[in-house]
C-alpha cells in the first residue's frame, strides 16, 4: 500500500493535541503545523519501485571478520596440506604480509545438517539446526582488507568517503517507517563499546538526518535512549521554558536555512521525542517476554545473555515496525590474529544460539517471510598463519548468510577455491548484496538516488553500473 503522508500528518497532528500534559508534544505540533503551512515536506519517502519480498532487516554485524574455513566452507584440502606452504602462484594477500606463515587447516569437524545437506562447522550447532532456513553465501569478495576500509563498504558501500549513507539510512530514506512512535532505524550495539568506525557505521551521511541510526541500550528500560527523559533533579516549569526557547530558536534557524537537514531533523525530533517517551519502555522491556522465549535466545545463559537480549531486542522493535535493526559486538571480537581456534569457538559460543534463535522466533510468528535477517561481516580470514597460529584478514572469498525476506531457502551459493582463499564461481561483490537487498525489499538500487553536491548519489554509485541484484539468492 502506498504510503499516505497527509493520513500519517493527520495522525500526529491528532496525537499531539491530544497530549495534554505532553510539552514535547505541544512544541511538535506547533512546527508540524507551521511546516505544512510553508508547504515544505523533504521526509517524505520514495516508496518502493516493485513489488517488495521484504518489509524490514535485522544485520546481525559480526564485527572483525569471521573464518570462513572454520565455520560454513569446509576444505578438506587445506586440512590434508595443513603446515605445508601455500602452494598458489603468488602469496596470499594479507595485512601484515611479514607474519604470514604455511596453511592453517582448521581443527573443527563439518557434516551435513538439514533436508538440504548444508555442511557446516561443529562449533555453530544452531545455526546449523536452521540450515533449511538460511541462504548461504560463500562466494563473497570486497575491496579492502583494512577494517575500517571494509566496514565503509560493508555499510555504505564506499571504501574511502566517511560521510556516506548506511544501508539502514537509505532504506528509511526509500521506505519510511511502519512506526511513527519509534525511529525507523535503531541500532543496538553491545553495553561493553562500540565497533570499529563507531557510529559511522549507522551515519545518515548526507541523506537528511532523521535518517541516521538511533542507538537503544538494553536492560535499562529507565533509559534505554540517551537524553529521552527528562531528568528528575529540573523542575517541569523551568523544563517547559528551556524547550520552548530551544524550539523557537530551532524554528528561526529552519526558516532562515531551509536546506539544513539538520536543523530539520532537530525539529522533527521533539515529535518523535514525545511520541517515544511513551513507546520505548514497553518496547525494551524484555522481561514482558515468556520464560520460553527468553531461553531460546540463551538470556538464561551467561556466554549467550548479552547477545540474545539484542538479539529478542531486535526482534522486538522489528514487531513494532522498525524498519532496519543493526545489531552490533564490541570493537573486533572476530578477528582473530592469534589463536585462531579457540579465539573463533569462544566467540561462537555466544552467538550461535541468539542469532538461530531470531530466525526460529521470526519464523514461528509469521515474521520471517517479510523479514530478512542478514549474518555478515566486513571480510573472512586467510587459508594460511598469521605467526602461529592465527589468521590475517582476506578480501577475496569469505562467507555470509541470509534469511528469510524472500531468500532462497536451504540454499548454497557460490565456492572458493580449495583453499578457501579465492571466491571462484557466482561470486558476490559487496556491491551485488546491496544491490539484492534493495530488490528484495522493493527497491531499484539504480533509481534509489539522492541529489547531493550537483550528482545523483546512490546506494552502489562506486560500482553503479556493474552491481547487479543476485537473482539464484531469491525464492
Amino acid at each position: 500500500m502506498p504510503f499516505r503522508n497527509d493520513i500519517v500528518r493527520a495522525q500526529r497532528r491528532a496525537f499531539l493535541g491530544q497530549s495534554a500534559s505532553g510539552l514535547l508534544g505541544t512544541i511538535a505540533l506547533q512546527w508540524l503545523t507551521e511546516r505544512e503551512s510553508r508547504g515544505a515536506d523533504r521526509t517524505a519517502i520514495i516508496g518502493p519501485h516493485h513489488s517488495p519480498k521484504a518489509e524490514r532487516i535485522v544485520c546481525l554485524f559480526q564485527n572483525g571478520g569471521p573464518s570462513q574455513m572454520d565455520l560454513f566452507d569446509e576444505k578438506p584440502e587445506l586440512a590434508k596440506l595443513s603446515g605445508m606452504p601455500y602452494p598458489g602462484q603468488s602469496k596470499v594477500e594479507t595485512l601484515s604480509p611479514s607474519a604470514s606463515g604455511n596453511l592453517l587447516g582448521s581443527p573443527f569437524k563439518f557434516r551435513p545438517y538439514g533436508q538440504c545437506g548444508m555442511r557446516l562447522s561443529e562449533i555453530i550447532p544452531h545455526i546449523a539446526g536452521i540450515a533449511d532456513d538460511i541462504t548461504l553465501v560463500r562466494s563473497m569478495t570486497t575491496e579492502s582488507v583494512c577494517h575500517e576500509t571494509a566496514l565503509r563498504i560493508a555499510h555504505s558501500g564506499h571504501p574511502l568517503a566517511t560521510d556516506r549513507p548506511a544501508l539502514g539510512s537509505w532504506l528509511t530514506y526509500g521506505l519510511g517507517s511502519a512506526n511513527h512512535d519509534l525511529p525507523a532505524f535503531v541500532v543496538l550495539p553491545d553495553p561493553g563499546g562500540l565497533p570499529i568506525n563507531g557510529t559511522l557505521n549507522w551515519s545518515a551521511g548526507w541523506l537528511p538526518a532523521q535518517h541516521q541510526g538511533t542507538p537503544f541500550s538494553v536492560g535499562d528500560t529507565s533509559a534505554p535512549v540517551l537524553n529521552l527523559r527528562t531528568p528528575d533533579r529540573i523542575p517541569s516549569a523551568a523544563r517547559a521554558r528551556q524547550l520552548q526557547l530551544v524550539s523557537r530558536l530551532n524554528q528561526e534557524q529552519a526558516a532562515r536555512f531551509p536546506e539544513n537537514t539538520d536543523l530539520e531533523a532537530r525539529l522533527r525530533d521533539f515529535e518523535t521525542a514525545a511520541r517515544m517517551q511513551a513507546a520505548v519502555p514497553g518496547a525494551v522491556d524484555l522481561a514482558q517476554e515468556t520464560e520460553e522465549t527468553r531461553k531460546l535466545y540463551g538470556l538464561d545463559q551467561p556466554a549467550t545473555q548479552a547477545y540474545g537480549s539484542r538479539c529478542l531486542l531486535a526482534r522486538r522493535l522489528i514487531e513494532r515496525g522498525v524498519r532496519f535493526v543493526g545489531v552490533y559486538l564490541k570493537g573486533q571480537p572476530w578477528d582473530t590474529h592469534a589463536d585462531n581456534a579457540n579465539a573463533t569457538k569462544g566467540v561462537a559460543a555466544g552467538i550461535d544460539q541468539p542469532s538461530a534463535a531470531l530466525v526460529r522466533d521470526l519464523k514461528q510468528r509469521g515474521l520471517l517471510d517479510t523479514t530478512l535477517v542478514v549474518w555478515m561481516g566486513e571480510f573472512g580470514r586467510t587459508p594460511v598463519s598469521q605467526g602461529a597460529n592465527g589468521r590475517d584478514h582476506s578480501r577475496r572469498g569469505f562467507s555470509l548468510w541470509l534469511a528469510g525476506g524472500g531468500m532462497k531457502p536451504g540454499y548454497t551459493h557460490g565456492t572458493t577455491d580449495d583453499f578457501g582463499y579465492e571466491s571462484v564461481t557466482d561470486v558476490v561483490s559487496m556491491h551485488d548484496l546491496h544491490a539484492t537487498l534493495l530488490h528484495a525489499l522493493g527497491l531499484d538500487h539504480q533509481r534509489l538516488v539522492f541529489d547531493h553536491d550537483g550528482r545523483q548519489e546512490t546506494l552502489t554509485e562506486p560500482d553503479l553500473t556493474k552491481a547487479k541484484v543476485v537473482p539464484e539468492l531469491l525464492a
